[in-house]
């Protein structure tokens, strides 16, 4: 089976289980949901999903949330991972925002990286579904089915992402990421396959006895 035959097969396979992918944080605007994939960082979703109803009930735009200030904006996201860096960053990045943006997410790749806590894959999930414009953001999920479905070497994250961009119509990419995301959740998880167990590992590996190692990203 060539590399773009399992490609075919994968795209079908999600598009059956996944149709219409939602975005798995919890927010009311693209604001909240740049400030949602910042809190996300090392830290489940479910749990950024708890901790937000509060702080987008006091803060949905830029300018309230650096009204709020860095100790208040702690006080309310103190229960996941990194919070004090966190409550930082989103202090510092709605600032910014609000002061050299006009209070509107910069649309662009350099602008978003500039901000606080905004690194490649926050900024590719809000070009993707923010602005509708075609990014492959790479988690860990996305990282560890690519190599057990053969489609690159985990050599590093921006190698998975450069060869997913090869392989997919650029139409896809918006949607795959979130289709991958959930299969990586529900069915090609981190310990519940090998790259032997899931139905998508064994279409497209069918004589394949032993699991594959994968690089973490």
């Amino acid at each position: 089976m060539t590399k773009q035959e399992r490609v075919q097969i994968i795209i079908n396979r999600l598009n059956r289980l996944y149709p219409k992918p939602d975005i798995p944080l919890n927010h009311v605007n693209d604001f909240t949901l740049l400030v949602a994939v910042i809190l996300s960082a090392q830290c489940t979703d479910k749990k950024v999903n708890e901790i937000t109803p509060k702080l987008f009930k006091l803060a949905s735009t830029p300018q309230q949330l650096a009204e709020l200030g860095q100790p208040k904006i702690f006080e309310l996201i103190k229960e996941i991972g990194l919070a004090k860096t966190k409550s930082i960053h989103l202090s510092k990045m709605s600032a910014i925002i609000e002061e050299s943006f006009y209070g509107k997410i910069p649309n662009n790749f350099k602008d978003l990286e500039s901000l606080p806590g905004v690194g490649h894959k926050t900024a590719s999930v809000i070009m993707a579904q923010a602005f509708n414009i075609p990014s492959f953001p790479i988690d860990t999920h996305i990282h560890r089915l690519s190599q057990r479905w053969g489609l690159t070497n985990g050599q590093s994250v921006k190698q998975t992402e450069k060869d997913l961009k090869k392989l997919f119509p650029i139409l896809l990419w918006n949607k795959l990421h979130l289709q991958i995301i959930y299969y990586g959740r529900e069915h090609c998880t981190a310990r519940g396959c090998d790259g032997t167990v899931c139905d998508i590992c064994r279409e497209i590996y069918p004589k394949r006895k032993q699991p594959v190692k994968t690089r973490k990203a």
